[in-house]
């Protein structure tokens, strides 16, 4: 019988509900002190992981502290300090234009709003997405590789781009849960739901999810007693 709307919705709330009794330390985990370094964190982690991020940034905002300093850099400068880091060359002329922007359009204060974010250089609608909810201003369900993943297993979401999968996620759950609804679906897929092998033995909300895409192992056939399989070899062969 297929799933109406408000089965889903029902499922998808005892999802969320599940992983975070199963996860209530889940947060974010781009380390952070203020606005500008969450929003400078966001940005470097595309193609990077949380925590190569996470080694870079300390001593990126020691030596450039605030979109004042970044705007007055050069973006080699910038590099310097991120060039472990994807798409290096391209992250430091955003961050430098980035600082100019905010400087020139926001009195160098990071905006609240999720449509003022996303108009910055070199931040997306998810970005903007991420840091605004973090910092007080839009509420937001971003949809990064994990959410996107999840959301397709979960049967949550038909759609292959971010926004609509946004929106139908937005459509399951009231706003209050948008929130911890994305962080619980990032880090079960970092930690469990893998791409490539998820560990669905593991897994807390297994009973609610349909496994969507998700190869099953069939299991090996158990040999009659008697049959040719359980029969020894004949002598003279291997």
């Amino acid at each position: 019988m297929r799933e109406t709307k408000d089965q889903r919705a029902a499922r998808a709330e005892v999802v969320i509900d599940t992983l975070g009794a199963a996860m209530p330390e889940a947060k974010i985990e781009l380390d952070h002190g203020t606005p500008w370094q969450l929003l400078v964190a966001v940005v470097l982690s595309a193609q990077s992981t949380d925590r190569r991020v996470n080694m870079v940034t300390p001593a990126l905002h020691a030596a450039l502290p605030g979109p004042e300093a970044f705007a007055g850099a050069a973006p080699a400068e910038v590099e310097t300090h991120i060039k472990t880091l994807g798409l290096f060359r391209n992250k430091a002329k955003n961050l430098v234009a980035l600082g100019k922007a905010l400087l020139e359009q926001h009195g160098g204060a990071v905006p609240l709003s999720r449509a003022a974010l996303a108009e910055l250089p070199g931040v997306g609608n998810k970005t903007a997405g991420v840091v605004s909810m973090h910092i007080g201003g839009d509420r937001a369900f971003p949809v990064d590789t994990h959410v996107m993943r999840l959301g397709y297993r979960l049967a949550f979401t038909n759609h292959d781009q971010p926004d609509l999968i946004e929106r139908d996620l937005q459509s399951l759950l009231p706003q209050e849960k948008w929130f911890l609804g994305h962080q619980l679906l990032v880090w079960h897929g970092r930690r469990v739901c893998h791409a490539q092998r998820p560990e669905c033995h593991r897994c807390v909300v297994e009973a609610h999810c349909p496994k969507r895409g998700v190869k099953v192992k069939k299991k090996a056939a158990t040999a009659r007693p008697g049959s040719r399989a359980q029969q020894p070899p004949r002598p003279g062969r291997s």
